[in-house]
């Protein structure tokens, strides 16, 4: 029996060492036709892109079916140094999944729309009135208990996202464009 490669594959590079890869593993893809490479990094930015061009390279995502996402946040990152980071990607040809100010932002929109700036600290306390427990920030089932809501979040970031087109990134405060890879992912998705 022969043995062929996935025809389309995903390498994600993640800021965060645990909170996004933990969502993004969870994703239900056929392991056959689909691959899907995370790595947690803990680099932000600019270093963020430049490990994402290597690990491109080093593992030959380069296929015309291939796609390479950068995650990250705006954080505390000087605008121009967050702007720069999306530029660099996009120019390299990477697609970016980013959240101004911070990812829980995308886990927030699964329940609310929002469009005021919040700080990272408020989204763990708004987080944790709409579950009815704690968040916890690197907890591994976030995905799974989202899962029921994400057509809702996808609707309330691209909204979110539409209202922000005529401003930078990092000045649209709120926004993210992760509902950009979770689109994708979604059209690979086995029941």
């Amino acid at each position: 029996m022969e043995i062929r490669e996935p025809k389309n594959r995903f390498l994600i590079v993640c800021e965060g060492e645990k909170t996004e890869p933990n969502y993004f593993r969870r994703f239900r893809v056929p392991r056959e036709v689909v691959e899907i490479r995370i790595h947690g990094t803990g680099y932000n930015t600019m270093s963020l892109v430049t490990e994402a061009l290597q690990l491109r390279e080093k593992l030959g995502y380069t296929g015309e079916d291939d796609q390479v996402w950068c995650v990250f946040d705006r954080d505390n990152f000087r605008k121009q140094q967050f702007n720069d980071a999306i530029q660099m990607a996009q120019s390299s040809r990477l697609k970016v999944a980013y959240s101004n100010e911070a990812f829980e932002l995308w886990y927030l929109l699964h329940f609310d729309y929002c469009d005021t700036a919040l700080h990272r600290k408020q989204y763990i306390v708004k987080l944790s009135e709409r579950m009815g427990r704690p968040y916890q920030k690197n907890d591994d089932e976030m995905y799974d208990r989202l899962i029921h809501t994400q057509e809702t979040a996808i609707l309330h970031a691209r909204r979110l996202h539409g209202e922000q087109t005529d401003r930078a990134p990092a000045d649209a405060n709120p926004s993210t464009t992760v509902y950009l890879l979770v689109e994708e992912l979604r059209k690979h998705m086995s029941d």
